[in-house]
């Protein structure tokens, strides 16, 4: 986390690609997409983020002279490539989808338009920065909504898969609502709240509970929550809690901040024996923490039976996105031209899975809503320099289930466009915003979804189509790549004709 130089965190064949094209020099510029193509976690949407980690590796993207060392040694690039390499720097431009914001599959949430090699090179390094961080903000916004306004803590560190993930993931865990973390360095570093108690080990080093309770107690008045599931819950744990909670007010020391957290056991009957003992002896706005191995459907299972928790610790199956590891994101061209062309002309990729084919040319996002409710009605993928009246009437389709069709009656719905600039020419023109900041607007964003669409289960899908032109792009795309393979294929079959 110290900002090295990560140039070098490529795959190798974009490095000889960019050999092979250096070699036969090219003006190209191209259009490249960073989009994924299924919500994580069976989910309904998903969360955007990463973006600022993706700024800082582009404007320290060049070749440090170990890196260039390095390259050479592996006997693979020729010394005039080289040297080029050693004053390689982003030129081109970059669009994306502001981090915190609510995306949908296969629309853009980055668009890289640069020089091919400079374009080829940042493919990796891209979409580790978003696909990780997307996929934990996520995750955490799910978490979050299955606690209902509770807040929910982030302490995954120790069991992420290394420190940049667990960092970089707290920091993404934070934009999508957790309150805050106990990663301190993600606190320094991205100015969000750190928050923590103690460990089992910090009772058992002291003669007895109560003790431990009453030092921890004396340490942290403002912020006392004690672990009572060391040796017995409601036997011990919890009486003991009480008598230090009961020994602060008699001193006249305010509780504030106070409360118990439990970490083993049936959180649900053991929640609501606790509360019940702590309301008994005057203590019911106590907090009443829990932990051990939660995700939202532990969560939501918890609070349809009625457990009396009010804070939840989630670690490991948060920062790790436990059964759902990755998010998917894809970097695909979608156009090309020649550097004085004024026109892209725009590429496509086939697949007999139709879930893998792409959608051609220079894009942008609009997002439409219902201007009654303020929710999404839908997302409108349409090539770049179009634009769309909302005091008109729209049809919208589904680009693949194109008989299923909608019309939004001009001056009912708004339009917004996703895709801001990043960077132009090289230079960076954005902004970001501070993390807590983007937490709100992910708030706000989730807030645009219907409810339908946060469900853990089963979630109703919002709808992602094509506008009219980039649709009608795509099929005669589709219709002239048929008859070049038919021609091919008539081909091969004369010239086997004439071989007998």
């Amino acid at each position: 986390m110290s900002n090295p130089n990560i140039t070098l965190m490529t795959d190798l064949y974009e490095l000889t690609m960019m050999q092979g094209y250096y070699k036969n020099p090219t003006d190209q510029i191209v259009v490249f997409d960073a989009f994924y193509r299924v919500n994580p976690c069976d989910g309904g949407y998903a969360i955007c983020a990463g973006l600022e980690q993706v700024i800082d590796y582009i404007r320290d993207l060049h070749f440090d002279p170990d890196d260039i060392d390095y390259l050479r040694s592996l006997h693979l690039f020729e010394d005039d490539f080289l040297e080029y390499l050693r004053g390689f720097h982003f030129t081109g431009d970059i669009y994306a989808i502001p981090e915190g914001t609510v995306v949908f599959p296969r629309e853009p949430l980055v668009k890289v338009i640069a020089p091919l090699m400079e374009a080829q090179l940042i493919e990796p390094a891209l979409l580790n920065l978003i696909n990780h961080q997307s996929l934990i903000a996520t995750r955490a916004s799910r978490v979050v909504h299955a606690a209902k306004g509770d807040g929910i803590m982030e302490f995954g560190l120790r069991r992420a898969q290394g420190p940049d993930a667990g960092t970089l993931g707290a920091r993404a865990a934070v934009i999508g609502g957790c309150i805050g973390t106990s990663n301190v360095l993600t606190g320094k570093l991205f100015h969000v709240p750190v928050k923590g108690t103690h460990a089992h080990s910090w009772i058992m080093s002291f003669p007895d509970e109560l003790t431990a309770f009453r030092t921890y107690a004396k340490l942290y008045p403002n912020a006392c929550i004690l672990l009572v599931d060391t040796y017995d819950v409601l036997k011990s744990g919890v009486p003991n809690a009480i008598r230090v909670f009961q020994e602060m007010r008699d001193a006249g020391i305010p509780l504030k901040g106070y409360g118990i957290r439990i970490d083993s056991g049936d959180l649900a009957y053991l929640s609501k024996m606790a509360y019940r003992m702590l309301d008994e002896a005057g203590f019911g706005d106590a907090i009443i923490s829990a932990s051990s191995d939660l995700d939202e459907y532990l969560i939501n299972s918890l609070k349809e039976q009625g457990a009396k928790i009010n804070s939840w610790g989630v670690g490991t199956n948060l920062i790790t996105s436990n059964g759902w590891s990755a998010f998917g994101g894809v970097y695909k061209m979608a156009a090309i031209k020649n550097k004085n062309d004024r026109e892209f002309t725009p590429k496509i990729k086939l697949s007999e899975n139709t879930e893998k084919v792409t959608n051609p040319g220079n894009k942008t996002v609009f997002r439409l809503y219902s201007k009654t409710t303020g929710k999404i009605k839908a997302d409108l993928i349409a090539l770049e320099g179009e634009s769309f009246d909302p005091e008109k009437d729209l049809t919208i389709f589904d680009p693949i289930s194109t008989w299923k069709k909608t019309t939004l009656r001009g001056g009912s719905y708004s339009v917004r466009e996703l895709l801001v600039p990043v960077f132009k020419n090289g230079l960076c023109v954005y902004h970001s915003p501070e993390v807590m900041e983007i937490q709100k607007v992910c708030k706000r964003e989730l807030d645009t979804l219907w409810e339908e669409s946060r469900r853990l289960m089963n979630p109703h899908q919002v709808y992602v189509d094509l506008s009219d032109k980039l649709y009608d792009m795509k099929k005669q795309l589709f219709e002239e790549m048929s008859l070049k393979e038919q021609q091919a294929h008539r081909a091969s079959e004369d010239s086997a004709e004439k071989q007998k």
